[in-house]
């Protein structure tokens, strides 16, 4: 999915990112709103990307904005959610692009 949304290097997400920007189940969908995770996931790649493009290569890490409805609750309009996008070495010094809440390492 990653490639679909453009990206040349691998793409990780944190677990704190991923429970709050992605994460859904059918019951969240059958108590909030029909959702599914690969759509949820989908908005998050795309709108890293899109940060990645406004950004014209000014650093190692950006902010990413994008909208998601809050799993858990009774929400059912989307609130805005940041991430960052960080890009480093991986395991084997090969480029990563690591996705997290701001402030997390």
């Amino acid at each position: 999915m990653a490639h679909e949304a453009g990206f040349t290097v691998p793409i990780a997400l944190t677990a704190a990112a991923w429970a709050d920007c992605v994460q859904w189940s059918e019951m969240d969908s059958n108590r909030q709103a029909p959702q599914d995770e690969t759509g949820r996931l989908w908005d998050v790649l795309v709108m890293t990307r899109f940060a990645i493009r406004r950004s014209r290569g000014s650093g190692d890490r950006i902010t990413v904005e994008l909208y998601r409805i809050p799993r858990g609750g009774k929400a059912r309009q989307p609130c805005r959610a940041r991430l960052a996008a960080c890009i480093g070495p991986g395991d084997h010094a090969w480029p990563v692009l690591t996705i997290s809440p701001p402030g997390e390492d």
